[in-house]
């Protein structure tokens, strides 16, 4: 497997459980600062390397009424203020192929969305930045399609690439996460990373509001990282009944440092050597 190295952090067989985590959108710049902040406390006192993820702009929300974020110019003020201000690594997602130059100047890894993860135009222009790339795996793929995304990626030599799972389409407005896929997904040869949070949303749906189903994160995050992962992704925010997007399916704030304990707990043992003394 190939090992890719963003700023102090490296995803591989080799290293630590990685976490990223944040806010699924900017809501505004005081409030990610301070998400940011909490969330780089808690990963320090936890031992567990470190990467804030937040969204300039949400083009995907369910509803045309639905808050979206600051938008490109205003979005990546706020990212350039948070890594002046904390020092933290940064990823955030992105929509089209103009997006990539900008970001790229910002952010330390750029994100393939999910429902774009075919998108060719789009990829080969994040990986054109030379920035590590983390690719979404959509809803409608299966683990081995993500190859054709990852060849687009090294089709312009870059080999900085990471795989998210978040959940496979499972009937109408429901996502399930087959155990399976983690080492499908590892067999492509680069780190995979277990999007715990998406994976537990009920998309759509008639009111025009995402649902999900947080109380299972702790279980299915677990799952995950003994199936090998090495990487976690959260969206966490201090209050989610308040949050203005993906409020449904965040983690709580005040909960991520015993689920984090947890993990690293299950990753040492997956990774501990049983070889005969």
């Amino acid at each position: 497997m190939h090992d890719v190295r963003v700023g102090d952090v490296v995803f591989g067989e080799r290293h630590p459980l990685a976490l990223i985590a944040g806010p699924c959108v900017i809501e505004s710049s005081d409030h990610a600062t301070k998400l940011a902040a909490a969330v780089q406390i808690t990963a320090q006192r936890c031992g567990m390397p470190f990467i804030f993820k937040a969204s300039f702009d949400k083009a995907n929300r369910t509803s045309m009424s639905s808050f979206r974020g600051p938008g490109l110019t205003k979005g990546l003020e706020i990212l350039r203020s948070i890594k002046e201000k904390l020092g933290c690594l940064l990823l955030t997602d992105i929509h089209e192929p103009e997006h990539a130059g900008p970001a790229a100047e910002i952010v330390d890894v750029l994100q393939i969305p999910a429902f774009l993860s075919r998108q060719t135009d789009l990829i080969v222009a994040a990986a054109n930045t030379g920035r590590p790339i983390n690719i979404k795996k959509g809803q409608f793929l299966s683990p081995l399609d993500v190859g054709h995304a990852i060849d687009k990626v090294t089709s312009v030599n870059n080999h900085q690439v990471l795989i998210t799972e978040r959940g496979t389409s499972f009937g109408y407005n429901n996502l399930v996460v087959d155990m399976r896929a983690f080492p499908q997904l590892k067999s492509l040869g680069y780190p995979v990373i277990y999007d715990v949070t998406h994976s537990l949303q009920l998309p759509g749906g008639a009111t025009g509001v995402t649902g999900g189903q947080p109380e299972f994160i702790t279980p299915l995050a677990s799952a995950g990282v003994a199936a090998g992962v090495n990487g976690v992704f959260l969206e966490v925010h201090e209050q989610p009944t308040h949050a203005k997007s993906d409020g449904q399916n965040a983690l709580p704030l005040d909960q991520l440092e015993a689920l984090l304990m947890r993990l690293k707990a299950i990753d040492r043992t997956v990774h501990e050597d049983h070889t005969p003394k």
